[in-house]
């Protein structure tokens, strides 16, 4: 027998039979940072229900009209011109024959639909795509006012103007319009005199009331100023809304089951029953984010006001995009909250105008800061993809939130201190034994979310996370080796 076939010692294989392996706790790659849940604050809801008063709003703001593409013509509901503050007031009748008036019309990209200056007396409903509102400023130049996308609209002043129009419109990618013209509004109207009498008092009554109110649709409180003698006090009071939002706790829950057969004979040296609630936890936890995030009763992404909403420019989130963020939700911003691939899109950005951000520590880690403002990275802000197999590609929303109740922010909910509770708002409960000796636990975890006022809450959506740059790769390859090229 040769001497390297000749056995000198036990072998590592045998003897490892004798050792006790080094284990770990079980891992599970779905656990992220959550971020989320430790940004908020969290407010003790005593009764299970938390009601956000607010002043009352007179006049409210407008929102986008949801319309079908594939059914334009029929999809418009009489229902859904309230959306329009100025058409607000008018009743199911007139607004029931102005439906019946609206034309589709497609144009193509770089058009203009109004121009400052000319009296067209048309309004459009943007059924699909991109449109760029402008005015002529004191130095002549064109100046962005807004992006407006689906579902929004603009021109329905011009209808009952003699003015000519203050605004021009031009479109940034080929778009679908539903179209009213003044031509058409006072023929659906004049059949009937009656009507048009009412729709003609119901803007006055509009305009009227819009004078009264400040630019957040609350009335003006009354006050005098100045150094005059002999001028009159006037008297004035706040009102407050008669139906305020209330959030009632939203629940998830679950029941683990451990045969005890189990939790009694392989308990060592990790507590089965113990790890079992351990990760069964952890995914009631990202749930929780998840439902803050994207629920469509209190989540986030739906709790935004429409005119807290605002589109990218291009596609791509820009610096120019979150500046237009921060200046929506200018009063004591706390934190971005973005999917990595927006983040990721956002520093491709960056770099490509030269203006690298920040970093800053926070949580033990470092993390992207714009305008002194940290972008917290967070998976549950999902994507809208044509491929719904894939997850990272496509677009999705940019959040620019205020938090805490003095600040008239976004506060999370819970109730501490319930039955069985293991973590605030967290209760475990013991159900029962059954007869194969299974034994079953019930969790429940307690939560909610609210906007405390419109203002607290920015949305940029239409980000577009799957844009690049291409480089001069001889011009990176010299800077990389000092070339100076």
């Amino acid at each position: 027998m040769s001497d390297n076939l000749l056995q000198r010692s036990v072998t590592t294989a045998v003897a490892r039979n004798l050792t006790d392996t080094t284990k770990t706790s079980p891992m599970m790659m779905s656990i992220t940072p959550r971020w989320l849940l430790q940004l908020l604050p969290w407010v003790q809801v005593e009764s299970g229900t938390y009601r956000v008063n607010r002043t009352k709003v007179e006049l409210p703001s407008a929102a986008r009209i949801g319309l079908d593409l594939n059914d334009l013509n029929g999809s418009l509901q009489a229902d859904a011109l309230r959306s329009v503050p100025l058409f607000s007031g008018l009743s199911a009748a007139v607004l029931a024959r102005l439906v019946t008036r609206f034309r589709v019309e497609e144009v193509s990209l770089g058009n203009n639909l109004l121009l400052e200056g000319e009296d067209l007396s048309k309004f459009f409903i943007l059924a699909q795509g991109q449109v760029e509102v402008l005015s002529k400023g004191v130095h002549g130049s064109d100046l962005r006012l807004a992006l407006l996308s689906e579902g929004e609209f603009f021109g329905e002043t011009d209808l009952v103007s003699d003015q000519p129009s203050e605004i021009s419109v031009r479109t940034l990618t080929p778009c679908v319009l539903l179209t009213l013209t003044r031509k058409d509004l006072d023929a659906s109207l004049s059949e009937q005199p009656n009507l048009y009498e009412e729709f003609r008092r119901a803007v006055d009554q509009h305009l009227a009331l819009r004078s009264t109110l400040n630019r957040y649709g609350e009335r003006n409180i009354d006050l005098v100023s100045g150094f005059a003698e002999n001028v009159e006090i006037p008297e004035t009071y706040v009102d407050y809304s008669s139906e305020p939002r209330e959030y009632s706790l939203s629940s998830i829950q679950t029941v683990v089951r451990v045969h005890t057969r189990v939790s009694d004979l392989y308990n060592g040296p990790y507590d089965q029953l113990q790890e079992q609630m351990r990760l069964t936890i952890e995914g009631i936890r990202e749930r929780q984010e998840w439902e803050l995030i994207n629920s469509k009763r209190f989540g986030l992404v739906h709790s935004a006001a429409p005119s807290m909403r605002i589109s990218t420019r291009y596609g791509a989130p820009t610096p120019d995009d979150l500046d237009e963020l921060l200046s929506i939700v200018w009063k004591k911003p706390a934190f971005f909250l973005a999917h990595p691939k927006a983040i990721a899109a956002f520093l491709r950005e960056c770099t490509w105008r030269g203006v690298p951000p920040v970093t800053s520590q926070m949580f033990g880690v470092p993390v992207i800061m714009w305008r002194g403002v940290p972008i917290i990275p967070c998976d549950k802000l999902e994507m809208k993809s044509h491929y719904q197999s894939n997850r990272w590609t496509g677009t999705t929303s940019i959040l620019l939130v205020r938090v805490g109740e003095e600040n008239q922010g976004v506060v999370g909910l819970h109730q501490s201190g319930i039955p069985g509770e293991i973590d605030p708002s967290l209760s475990a409960r013991l159900m029962g034994l059954d007869a194969l000796g299974v034994a079953s636990y019930l969790l429940t975890l307690y939560f909610s979310c609210a906007v405390l006022t419109d203002d607290a809450l920015g949305v940029l959506e239409n980000v577009e996370v799957g844009y690049y740059h291409d480089y001069n790769m001889r011009a990176s390859h010299g800077f990389e080796y000092g070339l100076g090229i």
